[in-house]
């Protein structure tokens, strides 16, 4: 199992910041770029510039909760949920991998 995570391409961990005006504030948000690649494919899905999916997902958020509570992870875990629901179920995937012997074994 951790061959699949410490064989990852570091640029997905890397951080990256940008800036967005949001409600005509200007901030900046702090995402690995593996999460900021995520959200462009979402936003192309949308049919919608980056920076328009951020600011309408934080007013829907606003909207319905009334506060937005740590944006930048609001983002990470709507990254998690996007690819939950496009995953390959887990007993196809099992089948095509094959195992990998842990040093303990």
């Amino acid at each position: 199992m951790c061959h699949l995570f410490a064989h990852q391409p570091q640029r997905d961990y890397e951080s990256q910041t940008r800036s967005l005006r949001i409600g005509g504030h200007c901030t900046s948000i702090r995402l690995e770029m593996a999460f900021w690649d995520t959200l462009e494919e979402i936003a192309a899905k949308e049919s919608m510039s980056l920076g328009k999916f951020l600011t309408t997902l934080y007013n829907e958020v606003l909207d319905h909760h009334g506060e937005v509570n740590n944006f930048a992870s609001l983002l990470r875990c709507s990254c998690l949920i996007y690819r939950s629901r496009s995953m390959v179920p887990v007993q196809e995937f099992k089948a095509t991998v094959t195992p990998i012997l842990d040093a303990a074994e």
